[in-house]
């Protein structure tokens, strides 16, 4: 099995000071039929300050190591669990809420529905992974002569950070009877990148764009019930 080295994930639990930095964010309209735009702002010290966090990883996007910079600030954030849920709300539908999207930096919350299960797939660049609910299963895979093939896993739990490379290749699962819910930091533009996705059975590779994803949540949110505009 390999390693979290060798994985080359960072799993960390650990508070830090984030500085302070202005930034605007430019919302995406193309994904509005599975994204809820959405930014809060604090009304108490016990409410995650949606505008701060971001304005704090538009900062540390600047920084040397820009990951682990934003990685520290994503630590913190989702250290108060009950801190981001007050922002939020518990996730109630599968679907992501986009709080920056830009040529150099995506930030989303991401919400799983119970035992939903995400294909193989590439990001084609860097991400950062924070659980504020729930809990997500990793597998990853890499690419071979003959396909892409397993080679190790790591679970998520509330509180969890991971810091994947850009050529990271994997799958999610959310093993809980309940929503899973975490933001998501991208090192580009997320929505804007053509990547590619695995078919669960076959390990075929297909094309991933904004028109699957879309479909991707509307059966996840079909199969509980509830509807996209809920």
């Amino acid at each position: 099995m390999t390693n979290a080295r060798d994985l080359k994930i960072n799993l960390q639990r650990r508070t830090v000071v984030a500085g302070v930095a202005a930034a605007s964010a430019h919302l995406l309209a193309p994904m509005s039929a599975l994204a809820t735009t959405k930014r809060a702002t604090t009304t108490g010290r016990n409410k995650m300050d949606i505008d701060r966090f971001v304005a704090d990883c538009v900062a540390a996007n600047e920084e040397t190591n820009a990951q682990a910079a934003i990685n520290d600030i994503l630590a913190r954030a989702v250290s108060e669990p009950r801190n981001v849920l007050a922002a939020l709300g518990d996730p109630v539908k599968a679907g992501l809420t986009v709080f920056l999207a830009s040529p150099t930096l995506t930030i989303f919350a991401a919400a799983w529905t119970p035992q939903m299960n995400l294909m193989p797939h590439d990001h084609l660049m860097w991400a950062n992974i924070g659980i504020y609910t729930g809990r997500e299963d990793n597998i990853f895979w890499k690419r071979t002569s003959d396909g892409i093939k397993a080679y190790g896993a790591d679970a998520l739990f509330v509180k969890d950070t991971a810091m994947l490379p850009e050529d990271a290749l994997h799958s999610v699962t959310n093993p809980l009877k309940r929503f899973t819910g975490g933001i998501h930091i991208y090192g580009g533009d997320f929505f804007g990148t053509t990547r590619s996705q695995w078919n669960p059975e076959t390990l075929d590779e297909e094309p991933s764009d904004g028109d699957k994803i879309r479909e991707m949540f509307r059966r996840e949110n079909e199969r509980l019930g509830i509807g996209m505009d809920s």
